[in-house]
Parts: structure tokens; sequence; C-alpha cells
């Protein structure tokens, strides 16, 4: 007059399944808190989407109220792990830089035997990556309508500019030092910019190409890289190694190569010494 062998008990709930009247172990009806181990979940849906900004945000003010009362307390989820992935990109962000940007600069000056030259270097650098930052936002959100950015992509596209930049910058201003210390430093710019800029151009052409291909493989994140990087190398090769940096060292001149400027000749001004030929005519025909 038994159960069957290996059943559950007469009336009882079929096996595996929740107890009579209750839920599964470790799940809440309406909102209401469990107790696991001594531990109090509370499970709760936000009304935004997990992936949009909006339910990062919402999570980050309810971290701020839970840890007011507890500050052990963990708040956890899908949206909970996109916003502590976005601040330690944003944290690792702004560890890399200083130390990229600090490597860089002791590696300038001991190549160009100045200090005032690789910072104007590193200023291009960092006003070429803002500005490609800026145009690849306005053509992610109001051209191509994506949803968001990986948090890991402004990361991976500084490396990837700063690099390049600084490889370009290294065959232009290393051929503009020669000519100075022969020529002067505003001769120089114009002969270092004539021999170099070719090979430049060429190499941000063929670059800016092959980050382009990334493009067809149908990731966000590499589409967005691809976008971020080619679009830099362009900017960088036809804007900043091609007139901004030349521009700039043009008009500093010979303090460009301060504190070494000894070894450099001073620039001849055109006006000056075409005056003092206009004055020497009018003596000799007087």
């Amino acid at each position: 007059g038994g159960p069957p062998a290996g059943g559950p008990p007469a009336g009882g709930p079929p096996a595996g399944g929740p107890p009579a009247g209750g839920q599964a172990p470790g799940a809440g009806g309406d909102g209401a808190p469990v107790v696991v181990d001594g531990q109090v979940q509370v499970r709760v849906v936000l009304e935004d989407a997990a992936e949009s900004q909006e339910a990062l945000e919402t999570v980050a003010d309810v971290r701020a109220a839970v840890h007011e009362v507890e500050p052990e307390a963990l708040v956890g989820g899908a949206a909970a792990q996109r916003l502590d992935t976005q601040e330690t990109a944003a944290r690792d962000l702004r560890t890399i830089i200083p130390v990229v940007l600090a490597v860089i600069f002791v590696m300038l000056v001991l190549l160009l035997r100045a200090v005032v030259a690789p910072l104007v270097l590193l200023a291009a650098n960092l006003l070429s990556f803002g500005a490609t930052m800026g145009l690849s936002a306005v053509v992610f959100n109001n051209v191509l309508g994506f949803p968001g950015a990986d948090a890991t992509v402004p990361l991976y596209g500084f490396v990837f500019l700063v690099a390049l930049g600084i490889d370009y910058s290294i065959f232009l201003m290393t051929r503009v030092r020669e000519e100075s210390l022969r020529h002067g430093t505003r001769e120089g710019v114009r002969r270092g910019l004539a021999v170099t800029g070719g090979v430049i151009t060429s190499a941000g052409l063929v670059l800016a190409a092959t980050f382009s291909a990334l493009a067809v493989i149908p990731l966000l994140f590499l589409v967005q890289l691809a976008f971020i990087v080619g679009a830099g190398v362009l900017i960088d090769t036809f804007v900043v190694r091609s007139f901004l940096v030349p521009g700039v060292i043009h008009d500093i001149g010979r303090t460009a190569w301060w504190p070494w400027t000894r070894r450099v000749p001073a620039d001849h001004r055109r006006g000056a010494t075409q005056s003092l030929e206009h004055v020497q005519v009018v003596v000799e025909t007087d």
C-alpha cells in the first residue's frame, strides 16, 4: 500500500520540484528577499536595457545607496559587470597614458638631444588622438547608430595611434635635426619635410587601408577599432605631420632644440638680409 520505490511520498511534491506551495531555494517572488546561509539576496529588474548607459547609472546609484547601509554589500548582474569593466578600463587608461607618454618623452629627448621638440611632438600626438576620438564619437552615434562602444576601445586606440604617430615623428624630426645642424632650424624643417613627406604619406595610406580591413569582421569592437585607427592615421599623416608639427617647429625656430641649441646655427632672416643688401647697394651708388 506504500508509494512506489524511489518515488515521492504520497501527497508530496514531485521529485526534484520545489516544496508544495513554495519556490525553489534561492528564488524570491515579487522582489522578496531570500536568506541563504545568513546572506540576504534581493533580486530587482531594471527598466532600462542592461547594455544601456542608463542602466549603468542606475547600478551606480544603487551601489552608493546600499553601501551607505552596508559597506560590504555586493551589487551584481549583467549591468554591474559592464559597469565594473567600464570603470576598470577608465582606471587603466589613466594609468597607461602617463606611463606611455613618459617613456616616449625620454626616448625622444635622447634621440633629438632636445626638450622642447619632444614636448611639441607629444602635444601633437595627444591633439591628434583627441580629434580622432571626437570624430569617431560623432560617426558612431550620429551616422552609424552604434549602441555604444566597448570600454577598452579608447585604450587600444590610444596605444595604436601613439605608437604609429611617434614613428612618423621620428622619421620627420631626425631628418629635420640633421638638416638643422647644417642649415638652421627653419631651413632644416623645409628640407626635412621635403625629403620625408612622401615616405610618411605613403606609409600612412598603407597603414590606414590595412587597419580598415578589420571593419569587414562582424564584431562591433573590431569595427570601431578599425575606424579609430584608420581615421587617426590619416589625420596624423595629412594634418599633424604635414602641417602642424613642421609649422610649430618652424615658428619656434632654434629654441626647439633647447637646451642644446649651441650646436644648431642661428636662422637667417630673409627680410633683414634683403634690407642689408639694399643698404649696401645705396651706399655703393652714392
